[in-house]
């Protein structure tokens, strides 16, 4: 990001840049308050600088990878700055921010299990440029997967379609192809927690091979449920957080799953039957905790889309008596932080929060902030 010299208001947004350097951009998107460009030269680079690993990572490739071109330690530094002033913008909360690894890969790539390709009128699959509807053709993309490689998408063509999405799950070795986003009902076996998850081949599960695994960890160890406790889980996808929880609770206690999307309550549903105590309802989640109650709650984990929990449902979870802490599971650091400023107001506090490079050589990146009522 820079500010122009006579007009400090006005922000350009340089991408394929990092912060310090000197570059001549190219302006690709010009408005009333702020400005994108591309960098096309790089005068004086920032000591963080690497030579980016794909030669599609650059201005008019795909629009994918947004930090190729800096080292891994300067991408986890970048993003933990990022959180931290999401926090101080829009909390006003004042944290010092660390973003683990999730592995020790050296080079962040090999590690996304799910990639959508677009599909060119010509039948060559590829990605879109970026805030582009063009096609930009690509060989391998070196942050999927090697089994998302080995299914060769962008060396066929594939005419008539639109996108080919293809899915896999590392320890069964399974492999899903997704043509226009629609499939006869298929399932991959995934492992995380010590256990193997039914997952529909178009439904969601962590991207990372080793995110489930850490995530379900970090909320159990956030959460420290106590058996004979209730515990609630929304958004609970195919019910990983869940299954954890009703382990920890046992059959004394309890675990109430909510999840709008028809095909994961089956998932959750078939992946929860070892523990009966464990249920799931499908619908909107402040819809169902104001009409089932639950006062009888004491731990919540929620794992929301993007557009974050919401205040609706943070009214609702504050009101439940007893509710001692809520791990929130955020993809993005924005609506975090609007919704921990939410709970701010009903009297809770952020206790703890970890992140995690779930995503290498993107912006993107997983946090876990674990709240509580102050006192």
């Amino acid at each position: 990001m820079a500010r122009l010299a006579d007009d400090g208001n006005f922000v350009v947004f340089v991408r394929h840049a990092l912060p310090g350097e000197q570059v001549r951009a190219v302006v690709t998107q010009l408005t009333a308050k702020f400005a994108r460009a591309d960098a096309v030269e790089i005068i004086e680079p920032a000591p963080e600088r690497v030579r980016p690993p794909c030669p599609y990572a650059q201005p008019g490739g795909c629009g994918g990878c947004d930090w190729q071109h800096a080292s891994l330690t300067a991408q986890r530094e970048f993003k933990a700055a990022v959180i931290s002033q999401q926090l101080r913008r829009i909390a006003g909360i004042e944290r010092e921010v660390t973003v683990q690894a999730l592995s020790e890969e050296a080079d962040g790539l090999g590690w996304r299990t799910r990639v959508r390709f677009a599909v060119a009128p010509d039948g060559q699959a590829g990605f879109h440029k970026h805030r582009s509807t063009e096609i930009v053709p690509v060989g391998d993309c070196l942050i999927a997967h090697p089994l998302v490689t080995q299914a060769e998408v962008t060396r066929r063509s594939w005419p008539g379609a639109r996108s080919v999405e293809v899915a896999v799950a590392p320890a069964s070795g399974q492999r899903a192809v997704v043509v226009n986003g629609r499939q006869q009902p298929q399932f991959l076996v995934q492992h995380a927690a010590g256990r193997d998850w039914r997952v529909a081949s178009t439904g969601f599960w962590q991207v990372h091979p080793a995110a489930a695994d850490t995530l379900a960890a970090a909320v159990l160890s956030g959460l420290a449920p106590k058996p004979g406790e209730t515990a609630l889980d929304l958004f609970c996808g195919a019910g990983l957080f869940a299954g954890v929880l009703a382990d920890a609770v046992g059959p004394e206690g309890a675990v109430i799953g909510v999840e709008k999307d028809q095909a994961a309550v089956r998932d959750a549903r078939h992946n929860l039957r070892p523990t009966p105590w464990a249920r799931v309802h499908r619908g909107d989640a402040a819809e169902v905790l104001g009409r089932i109650g639950l006062a009888g709650a004491s731990i919540a984990v929620v794992d929301p889309p993007r557009a974050g929990v919401g205040r609706d449902l943070i009214d609702r979870l504050c009101a439940i008596p007893g509710l001692r802490r809520v791990a929130y599971v955020s993809c993005d650091p924005a609506t975090l932080a609007r919704d921990l400023a939410a709970f701010a107001r009903h009297g809770w506090q952020l206790a703890e929060l970890s992140a995690f490079d779930v995503f290498p050589m993107t912006h993107h990146v997983e946090c876990l902030a674990l709240i509580e009522p102050v006192g």
